[in-house]
């Protein structure tokens, strides 16, 4: 497969992330970047501050969205203005948490436009992304084929069958990494509370939460079987688990925190 050519609109936090996944990847895209504030850009990426000055004459395999929901008709709209015909031989791929695939293809004036939706994580930053992966039905094979590619160079992909799983994709995987950094903050927070000093328990949380996310990642037993095996009947993880475990506490807070970011999703697809 040719270098891809990659035209990224938007590198702020998630832009970012896989603007650096993607160039710090063993086989890096040729990557254009239209951002007005970005200083420094990965690899040999080229960075365009206006859309007029992206040369004309480019053919991009794909189109990232990476922008705020409510600015992604006008970047869509004078891309169109400036890259003409050029524009109807590229997929949209968007990484944003509102827009469907209609809605974009719509914006693109052509109801038939690709479009491919992915909710990426971002530990993307760090090739350990999470990222959920939708196609409309006028992608091709090898759209797919690359997508997948380019996506997988930043984290693990699963595409999902259903447009309308994303939002699900949201509640498990796209905010669940501030969800793991919440528990970091308060792991920390107690061992000071508990007499530690502040670089110890941040040691100890930061690297608990590293070991037990590669035993999840390495190990072929479910998450249950894994929790199982460090609590000890009667123990001190048996005591704290009593506590966590409650219904009222960890699994209703959970469930509540899931379905709280799936309705901001339907809110923000609207």
């Amino acid at each position: 497969m040719k270098t891809p050519t990659l035209l990224l609109l938007g590198c702020g936090k998630m832009g970012g992330a896989l603007a650096q996944g993607w160039m710090d990847s063993q086989h890096p895209p040729q990557l254009l970047i239209l951002d007005r504030k970005l200083q420094k850009a990965p690899g040999n990426a080229l960075i365009y501050r206006k859309i007029q000055e992206i040369p004309s004459d480019i053919k991009p395999d794909l189109i990232i969205l990476a922008v705020k929901p409510a600015m992604a008709e006008e970047m869509i709209t004078a891309l169109k203005t400036h890259l003409g015909d050029k524009m109807a031989q590229s997929a949209l791929l968007s990484v944003m948490a509102a827009k469907s695939c209609a809605q974009l293809a719509h914006m693109s004036g052509n109801e038939a436009t690709p479009v491919i939706r992915t909710m990426p994580n971002t530990p993307a930053s760090v090739g350990a992304g999470a990222i959920g992966m939708y196609f409309s039905p006028h992608v091709t094979e090898d759209q797919k084929l690359l997508a997948k590619k380019l996506m997988g160079q930043v984290g693990e992909v699963v595409i999902v069958p259903h447009e309308d799983d994303l939002r699900s994709v949201i509640a498990v995987s796209g905010s669940s990494p501030a969800y793991v950094f919440l528990l970091a903050e308060l792991l920390e927070r107690t061992g000071i509370e508990l007499g530690l000093e502040q670089t110890v328990a941040r040691k100890l949380a930061r690297t608990m939460i590293y070991g037990a996310g590669k035993m999840l990642h390495d190990l072929d037993d479910d998450a249950t079987t894994l929790r199982e095996n460090v609590t000890s009947p009667n123990g001190t993880t048996a005591a704290a688990l009593h506590v966590l475990m409650d219904e009222k506490n960890w699994p209703r807070t959970i469930r509540l925190a899931s379905q709280e970011a799936v309705r901001r999703a339907k809110e923000l697809d609207h």
